[in-house]
């Protein structure tokens, strides 16, 4: 936590605190207990910094904010499985034709 800290910029306690308060936020911990942070949380720590800090959001916002963000990505992927299906079939159709 203390390497994350330094490279973030944000102290110990208040990572410990966003991680009760932003699901997506959830860094893997060792045998022993130890947060283990990937690239994708210390991208998340510093999107959450951005918005509270200098966007000025409320936490409520800032998780709001994000939770629209991870929906709008989960139907762009969705949709571009759907636009992938879809040319499949249309090629399994002209071979049928």
């Amino acid at each position: 936590m203390g390497e994350v800290s330094a490279i973030t910029g944000v102290p110990p306690y208040v990572l410990r605190y966003w991680e009760s308060e932003f699901p997506a936020l959830q860094p893997r911990k060792s045998g022993g207990g130890q947060r283990l942070y990937r690239k994708r949380d210390v991208a998340m720590i510093l999107e959450i910094k951005r918005l509270l800090y200098q966007e000025r959001y409320t936490v409520a916002g800032a998780r709001r904010r994000l939770t629209e963000r991870e929906e709008r990505a989960r139907r762009l992927e969705a949709r571009a499985t759907l636009q992938r299906l879809r040319v499949g079939l249309e090629g399994i159709l002209k071979q049928l034709s």
